[in-house]
């Protein structure tokens, strides 16, 4: 049961800064700012930040557990179902920014060549267990989208099936696509090279904080 705290309450935060983030999308609001504003504040605030989904095998497990118990003995664990529901709902928002994003250059999804950089379920890893790049990118194929990644922590990956090769971010690579995805933080990622690369870049992770550029679109 402390396990299913512990992973709960990170749920039901993770899910709330997701929400908020969507909520400032609408109001052109900085999410990120509003965050850091908010964690100055010396007690009583603990900040979770926003994302393309959760991954890995407790988050998005382990509180459904809990919930499925609950339901044995006759009690609905509202709060579990609506920030799964929530999270589940991400990689559907972030694959609406891309569309978006690249509708405002003047590129259809469906004739766009698209890279994630990173599909582990966070930084630094090599574990794809309930990661939501993998989401992303059957979400991106099923628009018809040509999709590819590049993770220096994942050589290869299977998709419904399809096994997809880590593909190269060298010199000049990166401009050879409409859109790069920023789904995983690597700390090994040069991200100034990466923006100077890039023609479009839709940032889930805020990876880019430090980079001032109209190529970037945030979370």
């Amino acid at each position: 049961m402390v396990k299913l705290l512990e992973n709960t309450f990170r749920l039901t935060n993770i899910a709330l800064v997701n929400e908020l983030a969507i909520m400032c999308e609408q109001i052109g609001i900085n999410i990120w700012e509003v965050i850091d504003a908010a964690s100055t504040k010396p007690f009583g605030f603990m900040p979770f930040y926003p994302g393309p989904g959760t991954g890995g095998h407790c988050i998005p497990i382990d509180p459904h557990y809990l919930a499925w118990k609950m339901q044995r003995v006759n009690y609905k664990a509202r709060f579990i179902e609506l920030a799964a529901q929530i999270n589940y709902e991400m990689p559907e928002y972030v694959v609406s920014k891309i569309t978006a994003a690249l509708d405002s250059v003047g590129k259809s999804i469906s004739k766009s060549k698209i890279m994630l950089l990173g599909v582990s379920y966070k930084a630094n890893i090599n574990d794809t267990r309930e990661s939501p790049a993998l989401d992303i990118i059957q979400l991106l194929k099923n628009t018809s989208a040509t999709v590819v990644y590049n993770d220096p922590h994942v050589p290869t990956i299977e998709i419904f099936g399809e096994d997809l090769k880590s593909m190269s971010i060298e010199p000049n690579d990166l401009s050879e696509y409409d859109c790069i995805v920023i789904t995983t933080n690597h700390s090994n990622y040069d991200w100034h090279k990466i923006v100077k690369d890039s023609r479009l870049i839709i940032d889930t992770r805020n990876a880019t904080k430090n980079i001032n550029s109209d190529k970037i679109v945030k979370l």
